[in-house]
């Protein structure tokens, strides 16, 4: 079957989401969104959407945007509230899932997205910051983690900043992340531990662990990552994200720039 890697992240993400749950939408997060709501089209139907866009509850959903994706939720929510009720209320008491993407990540699950560099004054480069990943990571259950290109840059024996808590000897409650998906296989933690459980169809476990700047361990029933089915393929290109939205975290350079023109261009927003 034809699939691309985007797709294959989609779709890895989509069989993680459990019929029920409550699911956490970041504010650009495309690969993940077009995974929750694959799951939402098959075998998920009664999940929710908690949307950072507007702090908004919502149960319909839009196809991926970029110029318009405030219509997509705004528009759709059963209701809004402010950052502080969403955060101290309604997530600890809906205890969703969500995906974060780490900019860099250790073997213990721990995450950087504040800086590269050791001096925060005078950082190699600014990330987007933490957000509320301190207190989510550290109180909830739920955290899953994704990685659209997987290389040493990102997979580090050691953070230079720390904003997501992993599986640390001084946790008191919460959980560590549960899951990974990059471009090239899913993880897992195992006593602490990062570990691979497959590896995607053309890629072999030497290349992902030259491509992992820390020892990683293998599961023993390690298999290669089934693909997309038709199904998938087709709602994915068709009717949640016919404009190839998602394809936008695993492009670099002038290739996303192109891509990104062209999608404005096709929503009418350039």
């Amino acid at each position: 079957m034809d699939f691309t890697i985007d797709e294959l992240i989609s779709v890895c993400i989509a069989r993680q989401v459990v019929d029920g749950e409550v699911l956490a939408q970041g504010i650009n997060t495309p690969l993940v969104m077009a995974g929750l709501i694959l799951a939402k089209c098959t075998h998920a139907p009664n999940v929710r959407f908690a949307s950072a866009i507007g702090q908004g509850l919502c149960q319909e959903w839009g196809a991926l945007g970029v110029g318009r994706s405030e219509d997509m939720w705004l528009g759709k929510a059963l209701l809004n509230v402010g950052f502080a009720v969403a955060a101290a209320d309604m997530l600890p008491k809906f205890h969703p899932k969500e995906f974060f993407r780490p900019a860099q990540v250790d073997a213990c699950g721990n995450f950087n997205n504040i800086a590269f560099g050791k001096d925060y004054q005078r950082p190699r480069m600014r990330l987007p910051g933490s957000g509320g990943i301190p207190d989510v990571s550290v109180n909830h259950e739920q955290i899953y983690l994704y990685v659209p290109r997987h290389s040493r840059v990102t997979f580090v024996e050691q953070l230079d900043f720390v904003s997501g808590l992993g599986h640390a000897p001084q946790r008191r409650r919460g959980h560590g992340p549960r899951y990974l998906i990059s471009d090239l296989g899913q993880f897992d933690w195992h006593d602490g531990h990062i570990r691979l459980l497959s590896y995607h169809p053309g890629v072999s476990i030497d290349h992902i662990a030259k491509k992992t700047g820390f020892a990683l361990a293998i599961a023993p029933d390690v298999h290669e990552t089934p693909p997309p089915s038709a199904a998938e393929i087709r709602l994915l290109r068709e009717e949640i994200d016919p404009l190839g939205v998602r394809k936008l975290e695993t492009l670099g350079g002038g290739a996303r720039k192109d891509l990104l023109r062209t999608i404005l261009q096709r929503e009418g927003a350039w």
